[in-house]
């Protein structure tokens, strides 16, 4: 059997903490069976490398390994990716198709962000981990296959299972063995070791000198805690490679690539508080615009009688006042970022007051509801990690409109 160390060599893994040693040593033992192995830990943290192991020191090495992201697709086609379907079986089924576990027969699967799969796709693969056996949609034969599932994800499986998303069998019958990788936060001693690799890998890729950090700057980097994990820790050496014209890095100059930790939050996102934050976050916002609607309306009243009583000079002064009120119940700090056209009166007004409402509106003031609707939409994914699922049920709509207007606003 290799030695963990010819293991890290060619899988490209960097770290010598006592934690991802176990981790690994765990997928060494296990991988010659034929156990399905459920892999834990914060996005970020590589977790696709131990399905790789596993497969590749199993009996199973010659045969097909498959990684299967279960959360890039889309609910109504993860069953005919899985499994396959029919021709004809629903629209767009032009021929028969064979899924991932028939393709897969005799190798391994690995199901990324398993806890994204739907109910019922959970009840096929529960059926798949207990006898071998499937059925393609759209078809009513029982179909075997000989695969070796390996599972990951970043969410608490506990608290999924709880809420009822996700199926107490199934876990079990996943997680036969656990392995779980830690944070890079818990792996101090590998941050600055993975810094030196990544900034090696850019200078070679770049044709550049590498950079280094000074000493100050290693403690720097070594008391951030890293919500996005490796491949932050990654992206933050290609940006100092790339940017910085000095190859040495002060404390001052990794500040600068180091985010606030309330920006960049952990993929796990579980907790009531912040779901509630957004909520009435979304509610002031609302609050703050449809009391601008009706002070508009208020002014469209005002405008018609004043118009009505011939009063031109008076409607052009109440008008402008109305319109100050309007920008003063917005807080100056938002007014830029909410850029919204509160209302265009471009209409005619009688031959004694011809004027257009809009010029007394500056258009660097206005604001947008669509955009300040692109912002939540933007908000959301962020919080949730690009899963649109999860986002479409925080902003409280269908996860079909989500995506209708994601390609609306070309996100």
């Amino acid at each position: 059997m290799d030695s963990l160390q010819a293991i890290k060599q060619r899988f490209g893994i960097i770290g010598n903490d006592m934690h991802l040693n176990r981790a690994l040593e765990k997928a060494v033992r296990v991988a010659p069976t034929d156990i399905s192995v459920l892999v834990t830990g914060e996005s970020g943290v590589g977790k696709e490398n131990i399905p790789k192991i596993i497969h590749a020191l199993s009996h199973r090495k010659h045969a097909k390994y498959i990684a299967v992201n279960c959360g890039a697709i889309p609910e109504g086609t993860i069953d005919s990716e899985l499994f396959g379907h029919e021709k004809g079986s629903f629209t767009g089924a032009t021929a028969t198709r064979k899924g991932y576990f028939e393709v897969a027969d005799g190798g391994t699967i690995f199901l990324d962000e398993v806890g994204e799969l739907p109910l019922t796709t959970q009840v096929r693969l529960l059926r798949v981990l207990e006898n071998g056996e499937f059925i393609k949609v759209g078809s009513s034969e029982i179909q075997k296959t000989n695969v070796r599932i390996v599972a990951a994800t970043n969410l608490n499986m506990h608290q999924a299972i709880n809420k009822g998303k996700f199926r107490e069998d199934l876990y079990y019958r996943l997680s036969t063995i656990e392995i779980h990788l830690p944070p890079l936060r818990e792996r101090l001693s590998d941050i600055h070791l993975l810094f030196r690799k990544f900034a090696s890998d850019f200078a070679q890729k770049y044709n550049m000198p590498g950079v280094r950090l000074t000493d100050e700057a290693v403690k720097v980097l070594e008391n951030y805690g890293f919500p996005g994990n490796i491949r932050q820790l990654k992206n933050i050496a290609e940006q100092i490679s790339v940017v910085e014209e000095n190859r040495f890095i002060s404390p001052a100059s990794l500040q600068q690539y180091l985010p606030s930790k309330g920006t960049n939050l952990p993929s796990i996102i579980e907790s009531k508080k912040n779901n509630s934050d957004f909520s009435s976050e979304r509610e002031i916002m609302y609050k703050v615009l449809f009391d601008m609607r009706n002070d508009i309306n208020d002014l469209k009243k005002l405008t018609l009688e004043l118009m009505q009583s011939g009063d031109a000079q008076k409607v052009q002064e109440e008008n402008k006042n109305l319109i100050k009120k309007i920008y003063n119940d917005v807080p100056s700090d938002e007014q830029e970022e909410n850029r919204v056209e509160v209302v265009r009166l471009n209409e005619k007004y009688t031959e004694a007051a011809d004027y257009e409402f809009a010029e007394t509106i500056d258009a660097d003031e206005s604001l947008s509801i669509q955009e300040k609707e692109i912002e939540l939409i933007k908000k959301s994914l962020e919080r949730n990690n690009g899963k649109r699922k999860l986002a479409a049920k925080e902003l409280g709509i269908s996860e079909r409109t989500l995506y209708r207007k994601i390609k609306q606003y070309d996100l």
